[in-house]
């Protein structure tokens, strides 16, 4: 008898986050939802990591209002999102209340399965949401982010995971952000935890593309007895992103093992996103092959194009490989720290400082934070001496308790400061967004009645007499054209007199 293995779908979410920078418009993906929800998915990954920011930053969309939507046009679909612990959708680490009201707002909207992760799996970090979770009635996913050092192992990886479920986890996911994890680890870190666990325990599966390798990880994984794993569908798969959902499906072919797919339903879910893909050229992704570099420097394909931006704002595009030659030099000194949001842009930026100033002349505040602790703890020992220098930079101590417990209750005073700006509704769902994002929060409240934008452009359209670009998308006051010359195509923005 063929065992069933349950796919996470991430198009909504993960997909285009990883290949298009999260700048997809929720009214580009309205259409392929029916499909979505019939397709026979375990569950539907909609909400969370940077698709809040994107949404109030970008989009002019109010991501509550987004996670409603998806919730009447999904019926029949677990709605999953991630969720960086203490952190929730932010950069900071919250209070516990902020952190349960955030749980229980997510929960009344339409959120089902919750994947909690802390980006330096500090367990101290992941305890408070996921109690929330389990208060609210849904699904705790507790999550071990896959990374690769001298201190890793498969063993510590599986403590992780029983301690995890001593949180009272529904499941386990092994998140795998940089595209890692290996065949043959991939199989011992399953195999190790349903043997200390159980068989019983859920354990799902989140690779990444990048290095070409995690297919057979995928194959791996469920052989040793992995239940779920995410993909996501092809016309927005591979690169930085995931392996395509029609291909796993076709992979499991002859073998003992099935995914339980409607392959009419996915052909038009591709089909959809496919000619929705070309109007957001402009934000994809320069990763379109395989880049087993990775391997080496263990830097996420998001995170190396982000250098690469940083550094070509400077005038200095010519020092990425100095740069990702030092990020591992600059990983160790801070004990390992996975690099995942938000470590991997701490850690990434602290680099780029180095790298153009000299060896940590200057340090960012949120580096200072992280060498002094207050992100959390690391599995290895940190450098003593980059310690000091951020003690002196930061003109505060080091600390070896949990971050969140140095926080004094601050629900009131967001809620104050939230009511008093203009847009506001009132909602504690707009004071959590003001919590998240004080700097862009008051603009989108200031705008939200606009409605939303939509980023994507006619690929094929001419630009219009007056100036703006045709076809669907903003109006702008630039157009951009493509001009070739010597066989090089170089982008030309031109704005009207």
């Amino acid at each position: 008898m063929s065992k069933t293995i349950d796919v996470t779908e991430l198009i909504l979410r993960d997909a285009h986050q990883s290949l298009m920078a999260t700048r997809m418009a929720l009214e580009d993906m309205v259409p392929a939802c029916e499909d979505i929800d019939n397709a026979g998915y375990w569950s539907v990954e909609c909400w969370g990591g940077a698709t809040y920011d994107a949404c109030i930053r970008f989009l002019n969309e109010d991501p509550w209002e987004r996670l409603r939507t998806f919730r009447k046009l999904l019926p029949n679909s677990r709605l999953q999102m991630l969720l960086r612990g203490q952190n929730l959708l932010g950069y900071r680490h919250y209070q516990d209340e902020v952190v349960d009201r955030f749980v229980e707002k997510s929960a009344e909207n339409g959120m089902d399965v919750f994947r909690v992760f802390d980006a330096l799996n500090d367990i101290r970090n992941v305890r408070q949401s996921i109690k929330a979770v389990k208060k609210a009635g849904k699904h705790a996913q507790g999550t071990i982010c896959y990374t690769v050092s001298p201190l890793h192992t498969v063993t510590g990886f599986v403590e992780m995971a029983e301690q995890l479920l001593d949180l009272g986890c529904d499941s386990i996911c092994i998140k795998d952000m940089a595209a890692l994890l290996k065949p043959q680890p991939a199989y011992d870190i399953v195999k190790g935890i349903k043997q200390a666990c159980g068989q019983d325990v859920r354990v799902h599966v989140h690779v990444h593309a990048t290095t070409g390798v995690t297919m057979v990880s995928l194959m791996k994984a469920i052989e040793a007895g992995a239940d779920c794993v995410d993909t996501a569908i092809s016309s927005l798969s591979l690169g930085p992103g995931h392996n395509p959902t029609e291909s796993f499906v076709e992979m499991l072919e002859g073998t003992p093992y099935k995914a339980e797919l409607d392959k009419s339903r996915l052909l038009k879910i591709k089909d959809h996103f496919a000619t929705i893909r070309p109007r957001y050229q402009e934000f994809l992704s320069n990763i379109t092959g395989v880049e087993t570099e990775i391997f080496d420097s263990q830097i996420p394909g998001g995170m190396i194009s982000n250098m690469e931006s940083q550094l070509k704002q400077q005038g200095a595009g010519d020092k990425v490989r100095e740069v990702l030659a030092e990020v591992p030099n600059v990983r160790k000194d801070a004990g390992y720290a996975p690099l995942v949001t938000p470590s991997s842009q701490i850690v990434g930026t602290q680099a780029v400082f180095n790298v153009m100033m000299g060896k940590y002349k200057v340090l960012t505040g949120e580096f200072a934070d992280l060498m002094l602790g207050y992100y959390g703890a690391t599995i290895g020992e940190r450098n003593p001496e980059v310690i000091a220098l951020a003690n002196k930079h930061a003109k505060k101590d080091p600390i070896r308790c949990r971050p969140a417990d140095l926080l004094k209750p601050e629900w009131e005073e967001l809620r104050a400061s939230t009511l008093a700006l203009k847009g506001c509704d009132g909602s504690d769902e707009d004071v959590l967004t003001y919590a998240m994002f004080p700097q862009v929060a008051p603009k989108f409240f200031s705008t939200r009645a606009e409605g939303p934008k939509n980023l994507g452009k006619d690929p094929d359209a001419k630009p219009a007499a007056d100036g703006a670009p045709a076809g669907k998308g903003p109006v702008s006051t630039t157009v951009t054209y493509d001009v070739k010359l010597n066989g090089k195509t170089t982008k030309v923005t031109v704005a009207p007199a």
